[in-house]
């Protein structure tokens, strides 16, 4: 059961509609992050541009960017 209630609605909120719509075009669903970070569209919009800007700097080699990810993911308990 998780600790803080997951955001499934976007309510309207047009930051919180273009995430969704973005994850459940790529993935099929919403990310459970976004769920949570959905408390706070702000942070969860600089969440998102911290993270693609990682992503796209090019300065960790893809494979290494894997294994962060990786490493987050068994750190967190959640399924890669």
């Amino acid at each position: 059961m998780p600790r803080v209630r997951e955001i499934d609605d976007p309510g309207g909120d047009p930051l919180l509609t273009e995430a969704f719509a973005k994850e459940t075009d790529t993935f099929g669903f919403v990310l459970n992050t976004t769920k949570i970070q959905a408390h706070t569209p702000g942070i969860m919009k600089a969440a998102k541009q911290l993270s693609a800007a990682v992503e796209h700097s090019g300065l960790l080699p893809p494979q290494l960017l894997s294994l962060v990810y990786l490493r987050v993911a068994l750190i967190n308990g959640c399924p890669f």
